[in-house]
């Protein structure tokens, strides 16, 4: 079944006039409910874009944990790496993942299935995985690696900051509602992950991992692992800050997304 736009708010005259991001409402039958799409364009364009995901870390519009589109508005970065900037709502708490029974908790098909194909429908966009980055810090940290890490093929790059990258079972942080069983969990768990693709992962760095506020032990487990398997990373230990996405980090995420890898 495909997704059914319900309302599109804003024009191209209105984005130049405001720079205000184009807001999509969507009815997924992979989601519970309605949800939005929001996306940043920059001001000017020379030929197709790169796509960076701001992965969102709460359901709904919650800002609890701050807003990470708007974060990157107001640091210009959609304007000074020239990128299309997206950040897909969930109605349910994210955890990238696809519930083993119910169909309308598939978040991984969602963005997949629908969130990729209205941005790439919409917009004049860089084809193929180099044309689209991952952006994430805790629950959204560990769904843009695992999100990679499943689907090598589908994206170039994934940043995360402070996240829960080394847990073993979803026990904590709302995992167990949205992940169902043990055994679905493992499917997305980026221990198993990591050595399942290390050969596609070989080259150019294409995971980010930048500083911590409260899970730099998962970080050096994830380290040590990456080291072990060979696996080529890019990793910052600290600063700490706060765990937030305005607490400093974001800025040097995406920096590294878009630059050279090192």
């Amino acid at each position: 079944m495909k997704i059914a736009i319900l309302v599109a708010l804003g024009t191209s005259v209105l984005l130049a006039q405001s720079s205000a991001p184009r807001v999509y409402e969507i009815r997924s039958p992979r989601q519970s409910a309605p949800t939005r799409i929001r996306v940043l364009t920059p001001d000017k364009a020379d030929g197709p874009l790169r796509v960076l995901y701001a992965l969102p870390v709460e359901a709904g519009p919650g800002e609890r944990w701050g807003d990470g589109l708007e974060h990157i508005r107001g640091l210009d970065l959609h304007n000074r790496f020239g990128l299309l900037c997206v950040a897909p709502e969930f109605a349910e708490l994210p955890w990238y993942a696809d519930h083993p029974e119910r169909a309308d908790l598939a978040q991984e098909k969602y963005f997949l299935e629908d969130v990729l194909p209205l941005i790439e429908k919409e917009y004049a966009v860089q084809p193929g995985r180099e044309g689209r980055l991952l952006l994430g810090f805790s629950k959204s940290g560990w769904g843009a690696w695992s999100l990679l890490l499943r689907r090598p093929d589908l994206f170039s790059r994934a940043a995360a900051w402070d996240a829960p990258l080394a847990k073993e079972a979803p026990d904590q942080f709302g995992m167990g509602p949205i992940f169902g069983t043990q055994q679905n969990f493992e499917r997305y768990e980026i221990l198993r992950l990591l050595p399942a693709r290390r050969a596609e992962l070989a080259g150019e760095p294409r995971l980010i991992l930048t500083g911590y506020g409260s899970f730099r032990e998962h970080h050096e487990t994830i380290r040590l692992l990456t080291e072990k398997l060979g696996v080529p990373m890019v990793y910052r230990d600290g600063p700490k800050r706060e765990h937030h996405w305005e607490s400093g980090w974001v800025e040097e995420a995406v920096t590294l997304l878009v630059g050279p890898g090192e």
